[in-house]
């Protein structure tokens, strides 16, 4: 029976670390276990420009002193007025890893998002044409669509047609909550990939709603049934190279969680390589633990993977703290409801 695992460092192809006081607290924990990341752009103000892009990545590495080779992989976030040669020289500088599209509403300070598809068409095009690829928040918002069939819908009236009226556009679906979504990517080439997320593959819309609201896996894309969190442990299990880690680690401050209207996100970062050897070790899966955090992601964004690497013990129970303290008040980690029996190596 395995009780060690070395992997290739991994990396963290969607993550939020927000700003000042907030990224401060938050970034050590990802720096703790991951080389790179792909770092979202939804600060307020959004980061539109490459020169927005390159402030935003001086201050993260401001914030992260003695903290090993952590890398941040800046995103440009998509708006109506993006200018298609500002990406592009973005690009070219080895800044901007890829362009991040919300549709308008969404989710976390996504108000300056697309509504109007055929505005974005020249940077889409160009993004093509430089192979950039796009991640997309793959919901759509329309008021008389369902929360949970909103991905569905997305996949059905935006992903596919952007894609077929875009030939060479390079594009990840990101944080995939549903088996439409796995069975979408899985079935296309190798310019579609799709993220996971260490919470969607441990809890469903039961966590969210049985016994009291739980503000704290309260999410969007929101958690769907049972069995489409089954898909997405395949999917991710599978070791199929269109599917790799995407956090989503998403933190907020706990009044801002507790509230009437409770801020949507989890915050994983702290305990997320446990859990996720908790999970492949449960399906049998063990030995592609390292295909979907530390391979499958760098192949697809054309990246060298990881020389550096991590180990992972298996031993009596691992506790992580309830919370993360900030300098504005206490964020909370992620609870996965069972015991997390792998730790990582200091």
């Amino acid at each position: 029976m395995t009780d060690t695992l070395t992997l290739r460092r991994p990396d963290d192809w969607h993550l939020h670390l927000r700003d000042g006081a907030m990224m401060e607290a938050v970034l050590p924990e990802t720096a703790r276990h991951f080389a790179r990341a792909i770092v979202m752009p939804n600060l307020v103000p959004p980061v539109v420009t490459g020169a927005e892009a390159a402030a935003y990545r001086e201050r993260i590495l401001k914030a992260n002193p003695g903290r090993g080779t952590f890398e941040p992989l800046m995103t440009l976030y998509l708006t109506e007025a993006t200018d298609p040669e500002d990406v592009a020289a973005a690009h070219a500088s080895g800044l901007v890893k890829a362009v991040k599209l919300y549709p308008a509403g969404a989710t976390t300070n996504s108000a300056s998002g697309v509504r109007d598809f055929d505005k974005v068409r020249p940077v889409l095009e160009k993004m093509a044409e430089i192979g950039l690829p796009l991640c997309t928040h793959g919901e759509v918002v329309t008021p008389e669509v369902d929360i949970f069939d909103r991905e569905a819908v997305f996949i059905d009236t935006v992903l596919d047609p952007i894609r077929r009226k875009t030939p060479g556009l390079r594009v990840v679906m990101e944080h995939i909550t549903t088996k439409d979504g796995v069975d979408y990517v899985s079935a296309q080439g190798d310019d579609m990939g799709g993220t996971i997320t260490t919470h969607h593959l441990v809890i469903n819309r039961n966590h969210i709603l049985v016994g009291g609201i739980k503000p704290h896996y309260y999410c969007l894309p929101v958690a769907k049934r049972e069995t489409h969190r089954l898909a997405l442990v395949a999917a991710a299990t599978s070791g199929d190279a269109h599917f790799f880690l995407g956090t989503d680690s998403a933190p907020h401050l706990d009044h801002d969680k507790e509230s009437s209207c409770g801020c949507a996100g989890c915050f994983t970062a702290t305990n997320t390589m446990s859990i996720l050897a908790e999970v492949f070790e449960r399906e049998g899966k063990l030995e592609n633990l390292e295909k979907f955090t530390s391979v499958n992601g760098p192949n697809f964004y054309r990246l060298p993977l990881n020389e550096a690497t991590i180990t992972l013990r298996k031993g009596a129970p691992v506790t992580y703290p309830a919370k993360i303290d900030s300098a504005n008040g206490p964020v909370t980690v992620f609870d996965p409801q069972m015991p997390l029996h792998w730790s990582v190596d200091a």
